[in-house]
């Protein structure tokens, strides 16, 4: 795949066009590697805890160092004052360093035999951490670094035994770098319906989170909105971690600011959670035209439809 990187103009969608390019989306070969990526790895964390024993590649290595240069960024570029409260103008400072240097950061990923597709795999790594225009960062912004990961698999940077590493250790880093951010430069969350989205921010940590804790002896849905219960076991579990984050940045009533998330934990199991996430994501983020309109396609992740 590598050596014939072609450069396909990105997807642009408009509303007047809305619906017979969200069906292209739908048949793509981008929509069936992407979904089928997230469910492999759903399947490769069921009943795993993030502290278990799990290979820990060069690659993974390679990529934390990455993640560790994106979080070293924002200690080297303070907020600035400025009058409103939210989206802090140094957050464009920051992207722009990423703008700068992803393509190179990105190489330092990829074997030597897979450098030629350092461009293409950059994007989506520029598209990971939010937008400089506004601000904001959503689940948009998540779906393009699982993305990235994505295309890291196809050129063979990443392997099928990396799959626990990819979630427990580069993407729970690639959370902590968001939180980082979200909370230094008060981004805006992107597309977030409130109280009655899911999470202001992501959406994946709580479908392979969920996953986790299928078939749990003692930890049932219920238990989530227990402190207690979140504070004894996040350093095991996704989800919980999600909701300690939640807790900490919302006040009140759990019922009230985070509604869809209440309901879920009246799920009699965590299988049942799971299924519901899953279905949930493909309807509220993937079928939803303000979080895919930005979805960028090319000769890894193709707008090609699937072939029969």
């Amino acid at each position: 795949v590598a050596n014939t990187i072609v450069q396909v103009p990105p997807l642009r969608m408009t509303l007047r066009t809305m619906v017979p390019d969200m069906g292209k989306w739908r048949r793509s070969q981008a929509y069936a590697d992407y979904m089928g990526f997230i469910l492999t790895l759903n399947e490769g964390v069921k009943r795993k805890k993030l502290t278990c024993e799990y290979k820990v590649s060069e690659t993974v290595e390679k990529l934390l160092d990455l993640l560790g240069t994106l979080d070293r960024w924002i200690d080297e570029t303070p907020p600035v004052d400025q009058p409103s409260r939210f989206g802090n103008k140094a957050y464009r400072t920051w992207y722009s360093k990423l703008d700068q240097e992803a393509e190179a950061l990105v190489a330092t990923v990829l074997p030597e035999s897979s450098a030629p597709a350092a461009q293409e795999i950059a994007v989506y790594l520029k598209e990971a951490v939010g937008n400089a225009t506004r601000i904001d960062y959503g689940t948009g912004h998540e779906a393009a670094f699982a993305a990235f990961l994505c295309c890291l698999c196809k050129v063979g940077a990443l392997r099928v035994d990396d799959q626990m590493a990819m979630v427990f250790r580069v993407f729970n880093r690639y959370l902590e770098v968001m939180r980082k951010l979200q909370k230094t430069y008060r981004m805006e969350p992107a597309g977030s319906q409130g109280v009655w989205g899911l999470d202001d921010f992501q959406f994946l940590p709580f479908i392979w989170g969920s996953a986790q804790l299928v078939d749990h002896p003692t930890l049932e849905p219920r238990h989530f909105i227990e402190d207690k219960v979140v504070n004894e076991h996040y350093p095991d579990y996704m989800f919980l971690e999600c909701i300690k984050f939640i807790n900490e940045m919302k006040t009140g009533p759990f019922a009230e600011h985070s509604n869809q998330l209440w309901n879920i934990s009246a799920v009699p199991n965590w299988a049942k959670v799971n299924q519901g996430l899953i279905r949930m994501y493909k309807a509220e983020c993937l079928e939803k035209f303000p979080v895919i309109q930005h979805f960028k396609f090319g000769s890894l992740l193709s707008v090609q439809p699937v072939k029969p």
